[in-house]
């Protein structure tokens, strides 16, 4: 099992930045593939970014240059860090990790507020 608890989010102006972390415990070796996706009530969730083991990494279309995934592998942590926020990034922000175990399985965290607002 992993469990997952993201962290750094709340209210944020326009064109402000938010970094987001989200630390990792359990069966971490097991974790090959780590991510971030968003949701809005009432609208599908989408990714965000994604982080390999190996550093590989990809982001959503509307990133736009604007968000970086990263990895702490010492404090078992991933982080987003999001700079020039705009109105439409408010959405739930929620931790994902895919891992390898008897086969592959999904572990989410909670979810983190993200608001951009004035």
């Amino acid at each position: 099992q992993v469990q997952l608890v993201e962290s750094g989010g709340g209210l944020v102006q326009p064109g402000g930045s938010m970094k987001l972390a989200c630390a990792a415990s359990g069966n971490i070796a097991s974790v090959t593939v780590m991510g971030w996706y968003r949701q809005v009530p009432g609208q599908q969730r989408e990714l965000v970014a994604i982080l390999t083991r190996s550093g590989t990494t990809d982001y959503g279309d509307f990133v736009q240059g604007r968000f970086a995934i990263s990895r702490d592998n010492a404090k078992n942590t991933i982080y987003l860090q999001m700079n020039n926020l705009k109105p439409e990034d408010t959405a739930v922000y929620y931790c994902n990790h895919k891992a390898v175990v008897s086969g592959i399985v999904d572990y989410w965290g909670q979810g983190t507020q993200v608001t951009v607002s004035s």
